[in-house]
């Protein structure tokens, strides 16, 4: 395998599934952790839950301030005056450069030798009778060979790989959810004012029985009129409970409306001038009310 080769087998070994899809992974676990900080922050921050019943009710504001120059009550709900964090990741820039270099070195040595060596010696002598002849012959041979045999092969690789990545993150404030947007404006609207003491209220200050039929032409009946009295209390709830009729008249309560109606009879042969009634609520709320025949 050429170095080309080993280079490009060794970029396909960069985990770039990791480096690329590793980020991208970050950036979609820190906007689940940003969605959740905006939930926890309106369950723990502007939203009240009741343990018995575990119903969550938004939690209002209330102050007071002079308008026209009376003293009135705000009630406001926390979640329309607070920012709520809504932090969203709007860009995700991965930049990505990866270098790869290979070197191959390759040496080869071969040597050669061979050594050998070999020693011969010959003497020899010749006697005649009893007498020596000095006829001395002597041959002598060197013989010398080597041989030698080396070889040597180095082979080097080396490579290089160079891996570089840079991320860029851009977050910011995100729009607000349209459903979100909608519950506020709901809530916007929902701001009231009312009178620090309770505000009490009823369908009318003046009212006309009508005559009944009647079999005693001396005696003028009338007819019942029905008064519907309504009390908001300082934190804006309305409220029937404690409200009252004098004469001894009882009223009945509508729970639905949060209201108390009282059916009011005028005496017989009550004069032109009527009768006047009071509704109260507590000892500071009273209204007068007038029943008058009708002409």
């Amino acid at each position: 395998m050429d170095v080309a080769n080993k280079s490009i087998g060794t970029l396909q070994g960069i985990p770039f599934k990791n480096l690329i899809g590793g980020p991208l992974s970050a950036c979609i676990q820190a906007q689940n952790d940003a969605a959740m900080t905006s939930i926890n922050f309106i369950n723990n921050v502007c939203l009240n839950e009741d343990k018995e019943t575990g119903e969550k009710s938004a939690i209002y504001v209330s102050f007071s301030f002079i308008q026209n120059g009376r003293k009135v009550v705000i009630n406001v709900p926390l979640i329309a005056i607070v920012p709520i964090p809504y932090i969203a990741i709007n860009s995700v820039d991965i930049n990505f450069k990866a270098t790869v270099n290979g070197v191959e070195c390759e040496s080869n040595e071969d040597t050669y030798s061979e050594e050998y060596k070999r020693d011969t010696s010959t003497k020899s002598q010749k006697r005649r009778g009893f007498f020596l002849n000095k006829n001395k012959k002597e041959t002598k041979i060197n013989t010398s060979f080597s041989t030698k045999r080396d070889s040597k092969s180095t082979q080097d690789s080396k490579f290089s790989v160079e891996a570089t990545i840079d991320v860029a993150v851009h977050a910011g404030q995100e729009s607000m959810p349209a459903g979100m947007a909608k519950i506020l404006e709901m809530l916007g609207a929902a701001m009231d004012l009312c009178s620090p003491d309770g505000e009490l209220s009823v369908n009318d200050t003046t009212f006309y029985a009508e005559k009944a039929p009647s079999s005693t032409p001396n005696d003028i009946i009338y007819l019942p009129v029905k008064v519907i009295a309504q009390y908001k209390t300082p934190e804006g709830l309305y409220d029937a409970t404690n409200i009252m009729c004098d004469n001894g008249i009882t009223g009945e309560e509508n729970k639905m409306d949060k209201t108390r109606e009282f059916e009011i009879t005028l005496p017989k042969n009550t004069g032109a001038q009527g009768k006047q009634y009071v509704i109260s609520c507590g000892d500071v709320q009273k209204v007068t009310i007038t029943v008058l025949p009708k002409p």
